[in-house]
Order: structure tokens, then sequence, then C-alpha cells
């Protein structure tokens, strides 16, 4: 918490953890979709002249792969699956066109986000094991050809569903308007975390200002 009454969501941390996998997300992304899509070539600059992006393209991959895990051991608990779920569900739409009417039950992660994390986990993880059958300097050697033909199709194809889904995830954060500003100062407004995290607000934010309330009298 801090003084000027707004509250902290996200700690240095984890946001660090997450800009740091965007930046090499987009770097290796623009790099794959310059191969992908010929009219796109000029995108591949970004890592330099094409040998070098060629080499360098794995390699962020396995730091995207690395981040991508320290994400999941920080973030797992928050996004599994639970009862109340069920009412962000029912009301979807309304969250969509930006209508709160009743409370939803919402933890510190609502269950649209939560299959954005589940979805980015599966489709990188799927990255990192066709991109290493893939990866013909140190591994492509050991696999048949039929078999680096598939991962490579599986490849583009998990490559594409990403940049999809997080196109989705960053109109979602500009949707919702205060999203992005928590994501970089860490902090957001009570008014915002009553309104788009409920539950968490009640059982996390004021037990805890409640539990240090007890502490110091």
């Amino acid at each position: 918490m801090d003084n000027s009454g707004r509250i902290l969501r996200t700690k240095f941390g984890d946001r660090l953890l997450h800009w740091t996998m965007v930046a090499c997300f987009f770097l290796v992304a623009m790099s794959g979709l310059s191969w992908f899509f010929p009219s796109l070539h000029w995108l591949g600059s970004v890592l330099g002249p094409p040998q070098l992006a060629r080499i360098l393209h794995p390699f962020l991959g396995v730091v995207v792969f690395l981040l991508l895990m320290c994400m999941f051991v920080r973030f797992v608990h928050h996004n599994m699956p639970v009862r109340t779920d069920g009412v962000w569900f029912r009301h979807v739409f309304d969250v969509l066109m930006n209508r709160h009417g009743e409370k939803l039950l919402i933890g510190k992660y609502n269950a649209g986000q939560k299959i954005l994390f589940w979805g980015i986990m599966t489709l990188i993880s799927a990255l990192f094991v066709t991109g290493l059958v893939i990866w013909r300097a140190y591994f492509a050697m050991y696999f048949p050809i039929p078999v680096i033909r598939l991962a490579l199709l599986a490849h583009s194809a998990a490559a594409l569903a990403l940049i999809l889904l997080v196109l989705g995830h960053i109109y979602m954060g500009i949707w919702v308007r205060g999203s992005i500003g928590g994501m970089i100062t860490g902090y957001v407004s009570r008014a915002w975390a009553r309104q788009h995290h409920d539950r968490w607000y009640a059982e996390e934010v004021l037990s805890e200002e409640e539990t240090s309330v007890k502490r110091h009298s």
C-alpha cells in the first residue's frame, strides 16, 4: 500500500518479468513473421541482418520459454479454476460492454484472464518443443525429415495462434481503463479493484489492511 490511497496490485519483480517477456516475445514474433509472410520481410531487421536474425531467433525463443516458466511459478496459484469463475462466464457479455451492475466474485484474475494464461502457457510450450526439433544447428539432425516438417507446421500454427491471443490481450488491456497503468506502475485505484476484482479486493486487500491495523493497535 502507499499513502496516496492507491493499492499495490503487481509487485515490481512481477512487472519486470512481464515486460521483459513482452520485449523478447515481440522480437521473436517480428523476426518469425518476416520469414512467414514475404511482405513483412522488413520486420526481420529488428534482429539485424538475415543470418544474424536466424541465429538470434531460437535463442530468444529459449529466453521467452524460461521467462514463461518463471511466470508460471509466480502466477499459477492465481489462475487455477474456481467455482465463482462461472459467475464471470454468465455475465461475460456485460463484462465486455463494461457494465458492472452486480458483484461477479472475481479474484486476482477473472476467468477470461485465466484462459489467456493457460493459452499462452500451452502455445509457448508448443513453440519451445517444436522449435527444438527444427533447430538445425543443434537438434534437427536427430529427427527424420517428416518429423521436422510436421514440427515446422505446428511451430507456425502455434506462433500465429499466440500472436492473435496476445493481440486480444493487448486489446482488452486497452479496453479496460486502468489496466495498462496498473501494469506499468503496479498500482490501481480502490474503485478499479472493487469494480473489476471485487473478491480479490475483499479477501486480500481489505483482509491485509485489517490484519495490519490489529497488529499496530
